[in-house]
């Protein structure tokens, strides 16, 4: 079992030595085929606690899509702080309540299958909460069962937390419709005299300064600029819709933030809690913020299979892409030998990566090359376990979901 609250051997930031960093992971798994996956212990100890201490006090629900391994969800719950997932659909989140209590699914679900098995089921309807943000989602849920055929449910508002830059439009994802304190105490006020449901919380994601690298590229000043101009509209803005909706309904909590914008989360009064994944794995994605750096907690290696020319080394594997805009940002970066760099028109391939560089020359054919992949999620669908490392030797194997044979979305 993974256990991060216990000091447990060296404890060294090697990290921060990369050659020595890099050199362990490569000695302690040579004897695993490729391609492997690793989770450096101590890397992901200093996330938890670092991201703890980023939120200010508020506790940290765990986002399970960047995560996927029930190992390390279990793990990070075990640290004071930490309450809670919010998962990614309600399939998952049915599987997870088997072991936990606090699930918040983070977006709506049709999937009528899980919600008639949900409806059904007394203790699952009290583990686990709905996302909803029309009446739509109501309606379905009582076409499915009546109100007084089924377990109470539990639902929480999403409430689109983004931006209307007044040039640059919107910024953010485009999530809920309700945006206004208005807005959302009309569609609380539906809920609350709607039989059968229970409004337990609100959520409101702020992506456009979560999820923007505020710290790297010719327009950093700019982000840092409007990003500035959001966090002082939401912070007004969610204290009225706040207020509004605590007018008409005692609220569980109120959720915020991810693991880009911790600081400005914790520091919001309207908040309670926190909701933060991908800084526990750390994907190259959150290399570029100014207010943290995150610990390369997680890894994976390839192996050279042919040398196409001398300045050029090609792995089997590679090409496992992050969800967003197909740019750079979202593909894999090879982190070691370092120096190495994806040719431009092939960049990470599905089956196959050219690498090229000053270091290509000195690989051959059955060395290993690490990479480090954009975010944190989607990787455990490509592997069955994580091999966990920690002072230089692999100290555990856990599966993904994956591994489990799970695959949610």
């Amino acid at each position: 079992m993974l256990d991060l609250i216990d000091e447990q051997g060296p404890g060294r930031a090697t990290w921060q030595e990369p050659a020595r960093f890099w050199r362990e992971l490569t000695e302690a798994t040579a004897h695993l085929p490729a391609p492997v996956g690793v989770i450096e212990r101590e890397a992901l100890r200093h996330n938890a606690l670092d991201l703890l201490v980023r939120a200010g006090g508020i506790p940290i629900r765990v986002a399970s899509k960047s995560v996927r391994v029930r190992g390390v969800l279990d793990a990070v719950l075990r640290i004071p702080g930490f309450r809670g997932i919010l998962a990614f659909t309600l399939a998952e989140a049915l599987w997870l309540a088997e072991t936990h209590e606090d699930i918040v699914v983070g977006y709506p679900s049709v999937d009528r299958a899980s919600l008639e098995r949900l409806l059904r089921d007394e203790q699952l309807a009290s583990r686990v909460a709905l996302m909803v943000d029309s009446a739509e989602h109501l309606d379905l849920i009582d076409s499915i069962a009546a109100p007084g055929a089924r377990a109470e449910v539990r639902v929480v508002i999403d409430v689109d937390a983004s931006y209307k830059a007044p040039a640059l439009g919107h910024l953010g994802v485009r999530r809920s419709p309700l945006f206004t304190a208005t807005d959302v105490a009309g569609f609380a006020a539906e809920v609350v005299k709607r039989p059968g449901f229970r409004l337990i919380g609100l959520q409101m994601y702020e992506a456009q300064i979560a999820g923007q690298p505020d710290d790297a590229g010719a327009d950093a000043p700019v982000i840092r600029l409007v990003q500035a101009r959001s966090r002082e509209e939401l912070r007004a803005r969610r204290a009225a819709i706040s207020s509004a909706v605590l007018d008409i309904a005692p609220l569980e909590f109120i959720n915020g933030g991810g693991t880009g914008s911790l600081e400005f989360t914790g520091s919001d009064e309207a908040v309670t809690e926190a909701t933060a994944g991908s800084g526990l794995l750390a994907g190259h994605l959150f290399d570029g913020y100014r207010s943290f750096q995150p610990a390369p907690a997680t890894a994976f290696a390839f192996d050279v299979v042919r040398k196409p020319t001398p300045d050029l080394a090609t792995v089997l594997g590679g090409g496992w892409i992050a969800s967003g805009p197909p740019v750079a940002s979202r593909q894999p970066v090879p982190a070691w030998p370092a120096g190495l760099r994806t040719l431009p028109r092939e960049a990470a391939g599905e089956v196959q990566t050219p690498l090229q560089g000053p270091e290509a020359r000195a690989l051959h054919v059955g060395d290993r090359v690490w990479f480090r992949h954009s975010k944190s999620g989607e990787p455990a669908e490509r592997i069955a376990s994580y091999h966990v490392v920690s002072g230089g030797a692999v100290i555990d194997e856990i599966p993904t979901y994956r591994g489990e044979g799970k695959a949610f979305l």
